[in-house]
């Protein structure tokens, strides 16, 4: 029986992370991943020369992760997309005031509304998010935002630097601080997509000594006296001190049992999913090519062209991403791959006649759970109280984190509580 400090399960950016900083800190560590390749989510698959990344992904500045990455040596080889773009409403495409310029001509709203939109604007950074713990993002909207069509812009907003479309459920707070980092210091889409990331992550892991277990389904884990027991479902297990799972807490829960944990039983049925459907194309070029990015105001979508600032694909071919957020619980891929396809159709004309590949996630999960109401633990994780020697990390173990960046933070958490507990 194989021994270790610690056995990360799930060799995403989240147990890559953890394994690091594990190794770090002298840990022998192992990592258990059910699939073939590691990254999870974070993977890039390659299609005729064209990098798709698996749903919607861009590395947002003023977060935990992007410090993170740069501390680690990390190289981020693209750029930040530039705030030029168009809006849909009521089917039409509209230019979007995101330029002092665009703000001052534009049509869609009033001037006391481009007064309201620009005071809302600057004063995210400056808002006392301490003071809306307990309130959604739709009531804190409601209260503060007077005109409809200001109130539009800014769930649109919402949706796209969040990936979400849950304004009656989501803490306003978070989204708030999300969204003034989106907007300032901005996001970079990677050339090469998020497998760069991955792939020296996964490097610097074996150069410290971290070990790998690929096609590895965890099938359950057990409690000895001194250490867990990992068991495989293919029969054989490995012993180790500690185990954190990267995993979402309904697999977490069912790794235990049903009666080991009411902690991780009330983070399974507490938790809201969040996914959507993705369309990726990759074309020989842009039938329109100055249009980069379109945010849908009255429907929960977006468009937008990766390649504008990052290296995605062979040649002068372009990667398009089209999103449309789900409501929870809300499931339908033939209808949603055609609302995109008539995204597309109307923000890019004839595009189908430069389809060089594309790629369709009917339901990608884009995080497994979020600060919501409802939610008793508003800090999910590191620590698992019942049982010694068990941590949990992934997008859902936030602290007030999102996306990635909870993905990141989590899994220090966890690495820095174990070394805490056994130094």
């Amino acid at each position: 029986m194989e021994k270790y400090d610690v056995a990360v399960i799930g060799g995403g950016l989240s147990g890559l992370i953890t394994a690091i900083y594990l190794a770090k800190g002298g840990k022998k560590v192992v990592v258990l991943e059910k699939s073939s390749r590691l990254g999870g989510r974070a993977m890039t698959n390659v299609k005729n020369g064209a990098s798709f990344n698996l749903g919607a992904h861009a590395l947002y500045c003023g977060g935990e992760a992007y410090p993170t990455f740069q501390q680690l040596g990390l190289k981020l080889p693209g750029a930040k997309p530039k705030a030029k773009g168009e809006m849909i409403w009521k089917g039409k495409l509209l230019t979007m005031p995101t330029t002092p310029i665009a703000m001052l001509t534009s049509s869609f709203f009033t001037w006391s509304a481009k007064f309201e939109l620009i005071k809302l604007l600057l004063g995210l950074p400056k808002l006392n998010l301490t003071e809306m713990q307990g309130i959604s993002l739709r009531e804190w909207a409601e209260n503060k935002i007077a005109d409809p069509k200001v109130r539009h812009f800014f769930y649109a907003l919402c949706r796209t630097g969040t990936y979400a479309c849950e304004p009656d459920h989501q803490l306003a707070g978070p989204v708030l601080k999300q969204v003034a980092i989106a907007l300032k210091p901005g996001v970079m889409y990677l050339d090469g997509g998020w497998q760069t990331i991955v792939d020296q992550l996964q490097e610097q892991a074996k150069k410290l000594g971290v070990g790998f277990r690929s096609n590895a389904h965890v099938k359950g884990i057990e409690q000895n006296q001194s250490d867990l027991k990992v068991v495989f479902a293919e029969g054989d297990g490995l012993n180790a001190a500690s185990v954190v799972s990267t995993l979402a807490p309904a697999d977490t829960y069912r790794l235990i049992g049903e009666t080991g944990s009411p902690t991780l039983k009330r983070w399974q049925d507490e938790a809201r999913k969040v996914t959507g459907a993705c369309l990726d194309i990759c074309l020989k070029r842009l039938p329109v090519a100055n249009r980069h990015f379109v945010m849908g105001i009255d429907q929960p979508m977006y468009y937008s062209n990766h390649s504008n600032v990052a290296k995605l694909s062979e040649g002068s071919s372009q990667v398009i991403h089209v999103m449309r957020y789900h409501e929870y619980g809300e499931h339908n891929p033939k209808a949603d791959e055609r609302m995109l396809e008539e995204t597309m159709n109307l923000v890019q004309p004839g595009w189908q006649k430069e389809v060089v590949s594309k790629q369709f996630l009917p339901n990608i999960t884009v995080v497994n759970d979020y600060l919501h109401l409802g939610k008793s633990d508003l800090k999910s994780g590191p620590v698992v109280p019942e049982i010694s020697g068990l941590y949990v990390a992934g997008d859902w173990a936030s602290h007030g984190e999102m996306l990635t960046d909870a993905a990141v933070a989590s899994g220090i958490r966890a690495a820095k509580q174990i070394l805490q507990e056994t130094r």
